[in-house]
């Protein structure tokens, strides 16, 4: 099964963009994933072709409109009607690897991306759509919002990741950062690699990883690491209450 996404955007040449080289260009070429752009501008019913208006209420720069964007995500939807509809919009909820995971497991997925001060609320009530952004920047459009998060999904497709392994030991694929890395020379400008990565001891290897991916979570991303041990602690507290019920 082929991994459909379809963008919907007023600046259609701005895709595949950097999806057409490594990974995602051969990819692409093999036919693991599929691109469809839908211009927004093809929705309008008036002869300028008008997508946004002034915000209601006033204020500066323009929304856009609902109808527009309605009429274009359910053009979208019969061109996959499985995919599910992700809104790029910094009001939205911080994607993450985990639904990232979850999306490059389906059929597709259908970005639609903002411009001017975004989207027309009523859209999100009229049309079941996600609202996502990459975290709590604001950008130009939502365009570059897509391209991150489909090149993160099709990374993930079978096939396109020379080695298997490649997509488990990363950040946040565990709720934790990775681990740092290291690579020859074995010294540079007097700094070397750490002695137990030159050890051969897969199991210390393994604890000194799993102990700096924990340490550098906690000193870096203190939020990864709450969310890491509340859900530690959740587990351990789940286990302890079934075998106190068994």
């Amino acid at each position: 099964m082929t991994f459909a996404a379809t963008i919907i955007t007023l600046y259609p040449e701005m895709f595949p963009g950097p999806l057409r080289l490594s990974l995602a260009g051969r990819a692409l070429e093999e036919q693991k994933w599929s691109l469809d752009t839908v211009q927004l501008r093809d929705f309008a019913e008036d002869k300028h072709r008008t997508v946004d208006d002034t915000p209601a209420g006033g204020g500066a720069g323009m929304v856009l409109k609902p109808d527009v964007l309605g009429a274009a995500i359910d053009h979208a939807r019969r061109l996959s009607p499985e995919a599910p509809v992700l809104a790029m919009t910094p009001r939205g909820k911080p994607i993450s690897q985990s639904r990232i995971r979850e999306l490059a497991a389906g059929p597709g997925v259908t970005l639609l991306c903002g411009r001017f001060e975004g989207f027309d609320e009523r859209i999100f009530e009229g049309r079941d759509v996600e609202e996502v952004s990459l975290g709590d920047i604001v950008l130009s459009g939502g365009e570059p919002a897509a391209l991150a998060i489909l090149d993160a999904c099709i990374r993930l497709l079978p096939g396109v990741m020379g080695a298997p392994d490649s997509g488990v030991e990363e950040s946040f694929e565990n709720g934790l950062l990775e681990y740092p890395q290291f690579t020859r020379p074995q010294e540079w400008e007097g700094r070397t690699i750490p002695e137990v990565l030159r050890s051969g001891d897969h199991a210390k290897i393994a604890a000194w990883r799993k102990a700096r991916s924990e340490e550098d979570t906690r000193l870096r991303r203190p939020d990864l690491w709450e969310r890491h041990t509340d859900a530690r602690d959740q587990s351990a507290s789940g286990a302890r209450h079934e075998t106190k019920d068994d």
